[in-house]
């Protein structure tokens, strides 16, 4: 039913009532899991700023799970360019491509990862946004130091995250892979992969289009489960919607108590049945139907979950499922 890799998209997310130290235990003990379970990569995400997201440096996250795991590719996904040197992104993952060899992705997105202004500017020493020419200078510069000036051996795998038609124009121009942020922007996929692959220029990165799809997938084996372990993310969402960016991530319990306005639920609603929220069967069935429609090479998952327990079992599920649905081999 899916034959493609599938892989995990960290998003670090604090607990409310926890502390952020919590977290980062967390994302040790989530990595180690990923791997037994045969995750093929695990990417970490920048933000910053948030009550409900850690603001842990992607470069340190994989680090730290790179020493503690020994298989698993690992990465960002993604560390965001206006707020670094390119000489310093290509540095930091240089020597971890060097230290961990053939296991270190460089995902880059253009996102300020807060939606804080002041945090933005102080993020870029009290610089504005990045221009579209800044940032496409920012990654060719990136680029060119990882091959001209770093040279530590085997160079990371360059990634280019987009959720617009002008992020797939442009990893399309440089001949990079792209990561597309469907968990964000679902309604932009398609045009996005129509754009990447009609323009795509061959590269030393890419011999040819190289597709990953990030879905948000939240699997138990209910469905009133799965409806109650997305409870939490869907307050933050709905914060989001009214512009609201200091929503704490509540517990389960308390997202069930939550008053959504009938215009949220809609927009909430909306937004699930274009990712794959459910029991096992139904989460597979609809990363299947993600998979043909885009025709992706791989499926990145991404599971906001407030227990540590809930969100492997979440993986977990996914996986057997796919397992015990396999067609047999011939012999």
């Amino acid at each position: 039913m899916i034959n493609i890799p599938l892989s995990a998209l960290e998003v670090a997310m604090v607990q409310n009532g926890t502390r952020a130290v919590d977290t980062l235990r967390d994302t040790a003990a989530f990595a180690q899991a990923l791997e037994r379970l045969g995750y093929h990569r695990l990417w970490y995400a920048e933000h910053h700023h948030s009550p409900a997201i850690g603001a842990f440096p992607p470069v340190i996250l994989t680090a730290h799970a790179a020493a503690l795991t020994s298989s698993i590719r690992l990465g960002s996904g993604g560390v965001l360019a206006p707020n670094h040197a390119p000489i310093t992104m290509a540095e930091q993952f240089g020597t971890l491509a060097a230290l961990h060899e053939n296991r270190i992705d460089l995902g880059i997105g253009r996102g300020p990862g807060t939606f804080d202004e002041a945090t933005a500017r102080a993020l870029r020493r009290g610089a504005g946004p990045a221009t579209d020419e800044e940032y496409r200078g920012d990654i060719a510069a990136t680029l060119s130091f990882l091959v001209d000036e770093v040279a530590l051996g085997p160079l990371p795998e360059p990634w280019l995250l987009a959720s617009s038609t002008a992020g797939a124009a442009l990893a399309a121009e440089l001949g990079l892979p792209i990561a597309v942020a469907h968990h964000i922007r679902p309604q932009n996929t398609l045009a996005v992969l129509e754009r990447y692959r009609a323009a795509f220029s061959p590269s030393r990165w890419c011999e040819e289009p190289r597709v990953l799809v990030c879905v948000e997938a939240v699997c138990a084996e209910t469905e009133e489960e799965a409806a109650r372990r997305v409870g939490p993310m869907a307050v933050v969402k709905a914060g989001l919607l009214k512009g609201q960016s200091e929503i704490p991530f509540p517990t389960p319990e308390d997202a069930a108590a939550h008053p959504f306005t009938a215009e949220e639920r809609q927009a909430l609603d909306d937004f699930r049945g274009q990712q794959a929220i459910g029991t096992p069967g139904t989460v597979v069935r609809r990363l299947a139907r993600l998979a043909g429609e885009t025709g992706a090479d791989e499926l990145m998952l991404t599971a906001p979950v407030y227990d540590l327990h809930d969100r492997i079992r979440s993986y977990e599920l996914i996986k057997q499922y796919i397992e015990s649905t396999a067609t047999p081999s011939t012999p």
